[in-house]
């Protein structure tokens, strides 16, 4: 797996897609805007920018688009010409993934443990089904009682897996280092999230970041750039898809 595109395929008779990993399902979201974009893109200048590029520039220019950090987008990528949900649902983390996994998963890739801290910095935006932070919220002891207490009332112990929460509950519309703040104060989503402030390794990446917003947008930048490197096809491997959702 890379930034190859392979998420935005749907399903066939000869795979089966990742839109279904248990990371993705129903959480991974945006798959119409980048039909639109490519719609367009093809009209105007047809089979030369490939899905892969159009998800890395669409993540840079978002992140912008709520005021937070600009990078480079090295472009070229092609396109897979399959999935692999099983690869999916082993290459992700989960929410309720502890420090060592976290920092396993990262370093699977080629990520240094700080990077991982930067790239979760990602979570300063979006949101989170109740599904996945039930647990924190009504069993977990390293988590402010009063945030806890808000979040159940859309939360509840039973039903209501699909209700959402903000990951940053302090500005969930501005891309800042919010997330840092927020887990200082014992106020992270997922088990996950909290893990990065927890009395381990990381406590002092998460302070760095929560107290100089500036290294927090370089490096995260930088990260997302390294990430946007990882096993890209280019070449004759791979194609440019002419629809997102499927090969051609």
């Amino acid at each position: 797996m890379g930034c190859d595109a392979s998420v935005l395929l749907d399903d066939t008779s000869s795979f089966t897609g990742e839109k279904t990993a248990g990371p993705n399902a129903n959480s991974l979201r945006g798959f119409d805007v980048i039909d639109t974009i490519k719609s367009q893109l093809e009209t105007l200048c047809p089979n030369v920018v490939s899905c892969a590029d159009i998800i890395a520039v669409a993540a840079r220019d978002s992140v912008v688009k709520l005021d937070g950090p600009s990078w480079a987008v090295q472009l070229g990528r092609r396109d897979s010409i399959t999935a692999s949900l099983d690869s999916a649902n082993t290459d992700l983390p989960g929410p309720d993934t502890d420090l060592s996994g976290l920092i396993a998963a990262f370093d699977n890739k080629g990520f240094t443990a700080k990077e991982m801290v930067a790239l979760s910095g990602a979570h300063t935006i979006g949101q989170a089904r109740c599904l996945f932070f039930r647990n924190r919220i009504n069993n977990e002891d390293n988590i402010d009682p009063t945030f806890a207490t808000s979040l159940q009332a859309n939360c509840p112990t039973t039903g209501g897996d699909d209700n959402l929460s903000p990951l940053d509950t302090t500005t969930p519309n501005t891309f800042d280092n919010a997330y840092y703040q927020n887990l200082q104060n014992q106020k992270g989503l997922f088990h996950s999230d909290q893990e990065l402030f927890n009395g381990g390794s990381t406590d002092s990446d998460v302070d760095q970041y929560s107290s100089d917003p500036s290294s927090f947008a370089t490096d995260f930048g930088n990260a997302m750039i390294k990430m946007g490197n990882l096993n890209p096809l280019t070449g004759n491997n791979g194609q440019i898809r002419v629809n997102c959702r499927a090969i051609n």
